[in-house]
């Protein structure tokens, strides 16, 4: 059981439900019963859908004669910035319909399109496929004649959660390097570490929602062991990190991951770079797609609306 005096009371009660309904670790389902086990409980806690004038299919070329999935949500007839959004789930789970929710909330907090991205999955494509689509959808976003989509492609923000945060993170780096501009980066609860050796995977490495041996399984699905020096699984390890795109930063106390998210904020602040950090007291890995229970979660999409909107003036 996870000690209660780290959770707040409404966390707790959440993971009591889980725990009573005896829900099945992820770890312990294959890949196909994992995906499908995520996607029926992924917006049970979310918010309802909201609706937006304008919510659209896209297909986004990623290699020769490869075209990856996504999805727009625009939350008016202006042309609106964008903001380019990669789902969480471990590398291995997840999908447009899982993070349907939370992207709509996004566009509205934000006032700015939310182009949310369907990278290719784990265990049919390994490292560094999802990181080659994540950076191919960034360039293609860039590039889009702004008439195509009716959108203000000059200016984009890059963002994600979990998995998806350290794809964000490795695009807004790849940017860098390459010599495109990114107005800012939007990471919650980002993956960031080669190894498991922080105090905070030990700590919470159980009954929090986000256990050690589900990590294990996602990563050990995505890439070789080693493969996880590689900065592009770990961002943390980038050579440099100078000159990146300014950071709004969401992290969770009580988080397997929360110590990484700390450090690579840290890194980025001694790189010289401008970094906003929300830590959020008392809840798990995920609580900002539980806005239907968590006033925590509410209040978190709203500021990272509000830091979006900052990034684009």
């Amino acid at each position: 059981m996870p000690n209660p005096n780290y959770l707040s009371p409404r966390m707790a009660e959440i993971l009591e439900r889980m725990r009573r309904a005896q829900r099945p670790t992820l770890h312990t389902l294959s890949v196909e019963e994992a995906r499908l086990f995520y996607e029926q409980g992924a917006e049970v806690l979310d918010l309802p859908r909201a609706a937006l004038p304008r919510v659209e299919p896209l297909r986004i070329p990623v290699g020769q004669g490869v075209h990856i999935a996504a999805r727009l949500y625009v939350p008016s007839t202006e042309r609106l910035p964008v903001v380019l959004y990669f789902h969480g789930g471990g590398f291995v789970i997840g999908s447009l319909e899982t993070h349907d929710s939370l992207c709509r909330q996004l566009a509205l907090q934000s006032h700015a399109a939310v182009l949310a991205v369907d990278y290719r999955l784990a265990p049919e494509h390994r490292f560094p496929v999802a990181v080659q689509d994540a950076w191919a959808a960034l360039q293609w976003t860039l590039q889009a004649s702004p008439h195509e989509l009716n959108l203000d492609t000059a200016r984009v923000v890059v963002a994600g959660d979990s998995a998806g945060a350290a794809l964000a993170a490795v695009a807004a780096l790849h940017a860098r390097d390459q010599g495109w501009t990114v107005r800012g980066q939007v990471l919650i609860t980002p993956h960031a570490a080669a190894q498991a050796d922080t105090p905070s995977r030990q700590k919470f490495a159980t009954g929090f929602l986000l256990d050690a041996a589900t990590i294990a399984w996602l990563f050990d699905h995505y890439a070789d062991p080693t493969q996880r020096f590689d900065w592009r699984f770990a961002p943390l390890l980038a050579e440099t990190l100078d000159g990146v795109a300014p950071t709004f930063m969401v992290l969770a106390e009580c988080d397997p991951l929360v110590d990484e998210g700390l450090l690579y904020a840290d890194a980025l602040r001694a790189a010289g770079n401008v970094v906003e950090l929300e830590l959020v007291r008392g809840v798990t890995h995920e609580f900002i797609k539980m806005g239907r229970l968590l006033p925590e979660a509410r209040a978190v999409q709203q500021r990272i609306g509000e830091a979006v909107r900052r990034f684009f003036l």
